[in-house]
């Protein structure tokens, strides 16, 4: 047989493709090929030039964005207008993740650092996707559960190692008198 022909009735997940960038994603890393094909049909390619908002703080979160190219520090403004950065992420990281299941105002804003390719997850997709394809949407809920109590996991570790810094500089033995 032809070599050529081979491959033509198959989709391969190749590196340049949507669905091999998805799963290489923790969320979605435990779906089929089939499940990351319709993950693909639905999801919202968008590019972004250099230093321009995706969102900012307190706006309506309907979902989460993945970074297929380029940079985002995501931050909040003080008081006084100066922009503090909580993050600077790149390619395969994500953010706004837990807007997907509730809609919340953002807790902080985010902003391209350079040009930029987004993958975005709208809560409205997920809802539809629920109703047409509930198997696959439970898996991605799932990944996304998982995700999430490992961030708060490490966030509750990283809390008590502060406070344990924070009473050793405290302790009585530490205070001047």
């Amino acid at each position: 047989m032809d070599p050529l022909w081979t491959n033509i009735f198959h989709k391969k997940l190749d590196e340049e493709s949507l669905a091999y960038f998805l799963k290489h994603l923790p969320i979605f890393s435990e779906l089929s090929p089939r499940s990351l094909a319709t993950l693909e049909n639905i999801v919202h390619v968008r590019n972004y030039k250099a230093n321009e908002t995706v969102f900012e703080e307190s706006d309506p979160g309907s979902g989460m964005y993945m970074i297929r190219s380029g940079m985002v520090k995501i931050y909040a403004r003080e008081q006084n207008g100066v922009e503090e950065e909580l993050a600077r992420l790149g390619p395969g990281d994500f953010f706004g993740e837990t807007t997907l299941t509730a809609p919340a105002p953002r807790t902080a804003s985010a902003k391209t650092l350079e040009n930029t390719e987004l993958v975005g997850l709208f809560r409205a997709d997920i809802l539809e996707l629920a109703e047409r394809k509930p198997a696959i949407s439970s898996s991605i809920f799932l990944g996304l559960t998982r995700v999430v109590s490992e961030r708060l996991q490490a966030a509750s570790l990283e809390i008590r190692r502060l406070q344990n810094q924070l009473g050793e500089v405290i302790s009585p033995e530490n205070v001047e008198t």
